[in-house]
Order: C-alpha cells, then sequence, then structure tokens
C-alpha cells in the first residue's frame, strides 16, 4: 500500500472547559523533521507526546500545533504592584528630569523586570487524557489523506513501472535485425581484405562470437523484467514500502542504464531513451511516498 508524505488534519474539542484545536501538516522528507508547538503547561508531556507522534508520522516534514482559544490554561499572570509602584515614581522622576513623555509609561512598565508574576497552570491527569484524544483524532484524518492522496501516486507509479516493463518486447522486435546488421557489416569488411589471406577464418568466428555476446541483452532484459514484478508486488503489501520502492527503483535504473550501453542501434536507443524518461517520473513520484 502506498501512503503519501503529504498529510494534513484536525481536530477540534475540549480539554478542561477550554477549545483545544490540534492541527497536523506535512510535506516530503528523507527523515522525520517534526516542528512541535503547544501551550507551555504541557511542556513536561512534550517528550511523551513527540515519541507517540514519531511512530505515527514515520517520515516527512511536519509541523503539529496544539493551541488554546483560551490562553488562561496555559498561563496567569498577576501584578507584582509594590514593584509597578517603585517603577512608576522611579520613572516619572526621570520623565520630569529629561523633559519626557508619559504617554507608554504603564506599557513600558508592564515590561520591566518582576512587575508579572506567572504562575504555571497546572492540569491534570484527566485533561491529559483529553487532549492525547484529540491528538489521534487529528491524526486519524492526518492518517486518512495521506492514503486518499497514496492511492493517487499509486495508479501513476504503478503506470510508469508498467511502461518499462511493457517496453521489454519492444526491445526483442530490433534485437535479432541489430544482431544481423553486425554480423553482415562484419562479414563485409572481411571479403575487402579477403584477398590478402591474412585472415583466419576460425578466430575471426571467435571473435564474431565474442563482439556479438557483449552485444547480448539478455540477462538484462531478464533481470529488469524481474526487478519490476518485484516492485510490483512490493507496491501491493499491506505496509508502507517508500524505501523499499526506492531500492527497486534503482536497480530498475541499472539495468536500463545497461542495457541502453549495449543497444548500439538507433531504434533501440529511442525505446531506451522512453524507458528512462519513465523512470526518472517514477523517481519524482516516489520522493512523496511514505
Amino acid at each position: 500500500m502506498v501512503k503519501s508524505m503529504t498529510g494534513y488534519g484536525i481536530a477540534k474539542g475540549q480539554v478542561g472547559g477550554l477549545v483545544v484545536t490540534v492541527e497536523i501538516r506535512s510535506l516530503n522528507s528523507k527523515f522525520l523533521e517534526m516542528n512541535l508547538r503547544l501551550p507551555g503547561v504541557y511542556r513536561d508531556k512534550e517528550l511523551e507526546l513527540r515519541s507517540d507522534l514519531g511512530k505515527q508520522l514515520d517520515r516527512g516534514k511536519a509541523d503539529v500545533n496544539i493551541s488554546f482559544e483560551n490562553n488562561d490554561l496555559a498561563k496567569r499572570s498577576t501584578v507584582n504592584k509594590e514593584t509597578f509602584a517603585a517603577y512608576v515614581d522611579e520613572l516619572k522622576a526621570l520623565c520630569k528630569e529629561f523633559q519626557l513623555s508619559e504617554v507608554n509609561l504603564f506599557d513600558t512598565i508592564l515590561k520591566m523586570p518582576a512587575v508579572l508574576n506567572a504562575d504555571k497552570a497546572e492540569v491534570d491527569e484527566q485533561q491529559w487524557v483529553q487532549l492525547k484524544a484529540l491528538v489521534n483524532q487529528a491524526m486519524t484524518h492526518f492518517n486518512s489523506f495521506r492514503e486518499a492522496e497514496g492511492k493517487v501516486l499509486e495508479n501513476e507509479i504503478c503506470g510508469r513501472v508498467e511502461a518499462i516493463s511493457n517496453a521489454i518486447p519492444l526491445l526483442e522486435k530490433f534485437e535479432q535485425a541489430r544482431i544481423d546488421a553486425v554480423r553482415a557489416k562484419l562479414q563485409k569488411g572481411l571479403l575487402e581484405i579477403k584477398e590478402s589471406n591474412l585472415i583466419d577464418q576460425n578466430r575471426f568466428e571467435q571473435e564474431l562470437i565474442y563482439y556479438i555476446e557483449k552485444l547480448d541483452i539478455t540477462e538484462e532484459k531478464v533481470r529488469l523484467k524481474s526487478h519490476c514484478d518485484y516492485f510490483m508486488q512490493t507496491i501491493a503489501m499491506p505496509e508502507a514500502n517508500g524505501k523499499k520502492l526506492g531500492f527497486i527503483t534503482q536497480e530498475i535504473g541499472r539495468e536500463v542504464n545497461t542495457i541502453g550501453a549495449k543497444a548500439n542501434d538507433a531504434v533501440m536507443q529511442r525505446t531506451v531513451v522512453e524507458m528512462k524518461d519513465e523512470l526518472e517520473k517514477l523517481k519524482e513520484q516516489l520522493a512523496n511516498v511514505l
């Protein structure tokens, strides 16, 4: 089964009486790159959450955002009145001394050290269970998106591999004609110098056989067909096999390149070029397979 590395999932619900939104999105990447954003109150649960998400995301550049519509759960702040009053007296005196405006004095004081006392709200286990349920709900939607995208990719990928496999019989149509042309060319050259009596006919036949064997692509065709069949078997497996499919594609590419190097025929070379074109498109699509 093919699953796309591109995915999106969102879930919205209540945790401890507050509305929480969990959003997961990912793009393709060779490895897992996770950017997790969540309220500070859950920082002690971050490692646990990263571990759970990592097992399900597997690969891809993923952004996971957990946000509250009301920030009171994450942070509650109180004003230290004594410190605030001290800053007011001191800054007003400075403004008077240096003839500065007091328009933004209030906002300035609130940003001064020790003016605000931030108390981290505590979250009980029940709220954590509710949050994890929302994360799982978003992940379910995320995986459904990946599977839907994967089906589209699978159809295209299988079409590319079938095109490469179907091109093998096309090569066979011109293979014998190519060998006959090489034999005729060598024999013509032999006739031109035969009168010199310097030609060893047995040795010539041996060299001819050796030369034709060097042009033979039977083994490459068999291996190429085998790799294409193995690819189709692997893509039909229930688990995601993006990396394995990539390795098989490399083997397909090696055989196609070897056939191209041995072809020595314009018509066969055109078929090889078409195979390489399908191969490049296949690689591009596999880059987004989980």
